[in-house]
């Protein structure tokens, strides 16, 4: 055989080992990228919050920094605290103005307890007197009927006698009657009188006495009033305790709401993280709820790739997966699969009475969806992560 047959046996067998070698390598990179699935479709997520003020007034600290690094507990901020200094001292202030008028009317408690014990033995002794000077009054009115009754009966015998004496007296004359019947007569008449006075004098006495019963009956009734009302005063005493009583958790609230706003005035960082988003300086104006800057957490990262969903049955929860940064090719960061996605918006978008509304249309070319694949980094480097960065995926 001739060198130039030689030769060319030599090429077409190296054409054949290389069309070969191509479409052996080509078949394993074929089978190695079903078994092990891959995208450049991702990007690097981690968790982020709004720093937000909880109380408002002006900024006089602020130690960070635009993109900077901030450990957790270092001072972020701090919002002017007089005002709220002041709003703690008025509180504290009013809560110990409480207690020292609680401490001053459990004084007065003390001393009313026994002014309640004697109020309610007035009270009762009141009440007695009354019944008795009722009873004295009742007395004293029998007495008074008694002695006008008296005073009736020696009238009709003062006017018996002088009548009795005017008939004798013309009798005498005419010497139908003695001088001693007629002495005798006299003598009637002025017994009669005497008794007449003393019967009238006894009435006095007795109307007198009834209206002095009447006023004791009085000045009893006044004293059972009295005595109620100074128990009823001893008792307000007590009902005063419990409303100021009632008043201590109001205050007790008031303190540690303005301990808390005074609190708040400094803001530290809740964890390790990078600022972002900055654009206040010292002596701005802070408000509750307005959003001062961002904080990307940097403890967890995570990586979302989205792949085809018929990739799919090679991915599962805790596989292994190997991921690398387009701005850091040469490193390899391990990364374990969180969870996937269960659904994407479809790109009609139509939904018609709650059922999805498919057109009628024919595609020669069908694409496959993509569904969201979250993967935890677990040796990130937070120099290296950036949110939105573009990463690299291998689902091993």
């Amino acid at each position: 055989m001739s060198d130039d047959q030689t030769r060319k046996k030599f090429g077409w067998w190296l054409r054949v080992v290389v069309i070969a070698g191509t479409v052996v390598a080509l078949l394993v990179v074929v089978v190695d990228t079903e078994i092990h699935p891959r995208t450049d479709d991702a990007s690097v997520r981690a968790n982020f919050i709004a720093i937000a003020p909880e109380i408002e007034g002006r900024l006089v600290k602020l130690p960070v920094r635009d993109n900077a690094f901030v450990r957790k507990g270092d001072l972020l901020f701090e919002i002017d605290p007089r005002d709220y200094e002041y709003a703690l001292r008025q509180a504290l202030s009013d809560q110990d103005n409480l207690e020292q008028r609680i401490i001053d009317l459990r004084r007065k408690i003390a001393a009313q307890d026994r002014a309640v014990d004697a109020a309610n033995a007035t009270v009762r002794v009141s009440v007695t007197g009354t019944r008795t000077s009722s009873s004295a009054v009742q007395a004293a009115k029998a007495a008074v009927v008694r002695s006008q009754a008296a005073v009736d009966a020696a009238h009709a015998h003062l006017a018996y006698a002088i009548n009795d004496l005017h008939r004798l007296e013309p009798l005498l004359e005419k010497r139908y009657v003695t001088v001693d019947q007629v002495d005798q007569a006299n003598t009637t008449v002025r017994v009669a009188k005497g008794d007449y006075e003393q019967a009238q004098a006894a009435l006095a006495e007795a109307q007198a006495q009834e209206a002095e019963a009447e006023l004791r009956q009085q000045q009893a009734t006044d004293q059972v009033f009295q005595s109620r009302a100074q128990l009823g005063q001893a008792i307000h005493v007590v009902d005063t305790l419990d409303i100021l009583e009632s008043l201590r958790p109001g205050l007790a609230a008031k303190v540690d709401r303005a301990r808390l706003d005074l609190e708040r005035c400094r803001v530290v960082a809740p964890f390790d993280a990078y600022v972002t988003n900055m654009n206040i300086s010292e002596g701005a104006y802070a408000h509750v709820g307005s959003a001062m800057f961002t904080l990307i957490d940097a403890r967890r990262w995570w990586v979302i790739a989205n792949y085809r969903e018929g990739k799919f049955r090679h991915i599962h929860v805790g596989s292994k997966v190997d991921v690398y940064l387009m701005g850091h090719p040469e490193r390899k960061f391990e990364g374990v699969v969180q969870s996937a996605g269960y659904g994407v918006f479809p790109e009609d978008g139509n939904v018609s009475d709650g059922l999805p509304n498919i057109e009628r249309t024919l595609n020669w070319v069908h694409l496959s969806t993509r569904f969201p694949v979250r993967i935890l980094i677990q040796n990130p480097d937070p120099a290296l992560f950036r949110i939105g960065a573009t990463a690299v995926t291998i689902v091993r």
